[in-house]
């Protein structure tokens, strides 16, 4: 299923790795974060090269709703309360930075990409005195902000939060311009990285730093990023003959929803569930029962998924891979503000490998660790992991060859061993192994994807148990 994004504009060169080479930087990963630290370091005259494992802007940046803003639902009351005034000022003015400089390169090269500066919202329909702590938190930072008790979309809210000056845009083409004029190589993939050598699956190559820019951190000793965030996946609709909003908003309560528009296009998106907690499905047809309640008319166009890295404290991690990896950095936990996180990434890791000292690196630093509030996420991501581990050792399946209906998938036993089984409308079976090549989870079926989750780290494998996104470097059969 392609995003808009996908269907409108394609990014790939076909150019993959062909010999060993040297380079002063290597970024491993051709989505938004490592195009745009590639583009940065290549301004400032550093040679740079970037290779990834499948095509240019393939996995999550091609399959977001493309919001950049400074406000990340409700996350400026929690950075007060657990990091202080200071530090949740560095993260509001990164991030407002990041907008900025949006601006300045479209402005720039001229680049035609739909972008269009609108107010962002956040909006609750029975969480009020949350969105209120929040509102005073963001004008304890200088942010100004504006408490409503309407919105223009069809629901019912009980208060609304609005930010001016964010922005919208269609993100492929932004980086297809940028991204002409950098070295990348695509169906190029790390297998090893060892001091300042990365083994390809081909070839060699030799970098004074490497940043890791691969949505998950492809490498787990040292960082130990598995340990502090884990995955969830989110679902998108684009509906024609619904709406058009003249901001972008998203629902602070369990089950609220997103909206942004794009030309004649209403894109709704909801339904988010941790990676591998998806197995009964039904994430299509939930935004699909909203769309028809609130826009009778409306004709669904496009439908995708997309996947977020949720770090344990709710702030990315962007900096020095480890205090043991001097030249390694990375970026990655941008729990579904991508596009802005992005471009704070960029600028962070610019200046670091450039010698410069980060105004705002303190706050997204890889080596903070924090034991208030966020422990309780930490305790619930080692219980998921704990879970993931036991099932694959301890789970034995009921089920059997003959349950499985044609269309559908599950975990059976089958020859007296546990595989997992996707049997097509053909009635042919699709035989996998349960075990997630990353840490030996047990990964479970996605209905609404035809694909196979990890829940421990967020590795997922198509229906024939072919590869489909990291931590995991290999398919489920090895391949």
């Amino acid at each position: 299923m392609k995003s808009v994004w996908q269907d409108e504009c394609s990014l790939s060169n076909g150019v993959s790795l062909d010999k060993n080479i040297d380079t002063d930087v290597l970024i491993i990963g051709a989505g938004i974060a490592g195009i745009l630290t590639g583009y940065m370091l290549k301004s400032e005259g550093v040679n740079c090269t970037i290779i990834d494992a499948g095509r240019i802007c393939e996995g999550n940046t091609g399959r977001t709703t493309a919001k950049i803003t400074l406000q990340h639902e409700l996350i400026y009351n929690k950075l007060i309360r657990e990091y202080g005034e200071n530090k949740a000022r560095q993260y509001a003015e990164a991030n407002k930075k990041a907008i900025d400089k949006y601006k300045e390169i479209i402005k720039k090269k001229n680049i035609q990409c739909e972008f269009k500066e609108l107010p962002n919202y956040l909006y609750t329909v029975d969480n009020v005195e949350a969105l209120v702590q929040e509102y005073e938190a963001e004008l304890k930072l200088g942010i100004e902000a504006e408490l409503l008790d309407n919105i223009e979309l069809p629901v019912s809210v009980k208060k609304a939060l609005k930010i001016n000056n964010q922005a919208q845009f269609n993100p492929l083409m932004f980086l297809k311009e940028i991204a002409k004029e950098l070295t990348i190589y695509e169906n190029t993939r790390a297998v090893e990285i060892k001091n300042n050598i990365v083994t390809t699956d081909k070839y060699i190559i030799a970098a004074k730093a490497i940043v890791i820019a691969t949505h998950y951190p492809i490498i787990n000793f040292p960082g130990y990023y598995f340990m502090r965030m884990h995955q969830e996946r989110s679902y998108v609709i684009a509906l024609e003959n619904a709406q058009n909003i003249n901001g972008m908003y998203i629902g602070i309560d369990e089950e609220g929803y997103s909206f942004r528009e794009y030309k004649n296009f209403l894109l709704l998106g909801g339904g988010s569930h941790r990676c591998g907690d998806n197995e009964v499905g039904g994430r299509y047809e939930e935004l699909r029962k909203v769309a028809k309640r609130i826009y009778p008319e409306a004709k669904e166009v496009y439908n995708w998924s997309a996947q977020d890295c949720m770090p344990a404290d709710d702030i990315p991690f962007i900096g020095q891979y480890s205090k043991e990896t001097p030249n390694l950095y990375v970026a990655t936990g941008f729990k579904k503000w991508g596009m802005t996180t992005a471009m704070v990434s960029a600028m962070i890791i610019t200046d670091m490998i450039k010698g410069r000292k980060s105004e705002y690196a303190e706050i997204f630093s890889p080596k903070r660790f924090d034991i208030s509030d966020s422990m309780a996420n930490i305790m619930k991501d080692g219980v998921e992991a704990i879970k993931g581990l036991t099932s694959q050792f301890f789970h034995i399946p009921d089920a059997e060859l003959k349950d499985i209906k044609a269309g559908h998938g599950g975990i059976i036993e089958y020859k007296g061993e546990k595989v997992g089984v996707y049997k097509d409308e053909h009635g042919k079976n699709h035989i996998v192994s349960t075990k997630c090549p990353h840490l030996g989870c047990e990964v479970k079926w996605n209905p609404d994807e035809l694909s196979w989750d990890c829940p421990c780290h967020g590795s997922r494998f198509d229906y024939k148990g072919n590869w489909i996104e990291s931590p995991a470097q290999r398919g489920l059969n090895g391949e």
